[in-house]
Order: C-alpha cells, then sequence, then structure tokens
C-alpha cells in the first residue's frame, strides 16, 4: 500500500511539471510569433509581395505568337509561365522584339 501511495505521488509531481512546461513552452511560442509578425522583416516581406505582385492578370490560354500579343508585359508573361510559346526565336529572354521595338 505504501508503495502505491508512493507511485501515486512521482504521477501526480510529473504530471504537474510536464503541465507547467508546455504551458511555458506555449507562451513562449506565442510571443515569438507576436514579436516576428510585427517585426521589420515582416513588414519587408509584406512589401516585397506587393511589388513583385502582376499589376495586370495574365491567364495562359494557349496563344503562342507575338501576333496574338497585346503588350510586352503580356508576352513577357507569356515567355516565362506558359508553355510551348514561340516568342523568343533568338532565345534572349526578349520576346517579340520586332513587335514591341526592343
Amino acid at each position: 500500500m505504501k508503495n502505491l501511495i508512493i507511485l501515486i505521488v512521482i504521477c501526480a509531481a510529473a504530471w504537474q511539471f510536464y503541465f507547467k512546461d508546455s504551458t511555458l513552452v506555449e507562451s513562449t511560442h506565442t510571443k515569438a510569433v507576436s514579436e516576428f509578425s510585427n517585426s521589420d522583416a515582416m513588414k519587408t516581406l509584406a512589401q516585397a509581395k506587393e511589388i513583385a505582385k502582376p499589376k495586370v492578370t495574365y491567364k495562359c490560354d494557349g496563344r503562342q505568337h507575338c501576333s496574338q500579343m497585346t503588350s510586352y508585359e503580356e508576352a513577357k508573361y507569356f515567355i516565362r509561365y506558359c508553355p510551348n510559346t514561340k516568342m523568343d526565336g533568338d532565345g534572349d529572354g526578349i520576346p517579340c522584339e520586332r513587335q514591341f521595338n526592343k
């Protein structure tokens, strides 16, 4: 009986220690996330995402030739993101050079 009581006391102490430690870890994690969310790094990342967003949204719709493009920006989008385009004959990364005088 004495051994059983000692075992129960040890289990209760371990239980308390476990939950005390997990609460500490959770509060530390929450504080770190909060500090990072408000940091200059996150503000810079948000600005970079905004700058990187295309101003006009294009969609790969099967067009492949310069004659099908309405702007140089659209042609650049198509050669970068769409497969099987035929707009950069010399392979220099500049699409539709004659059409858009580039």
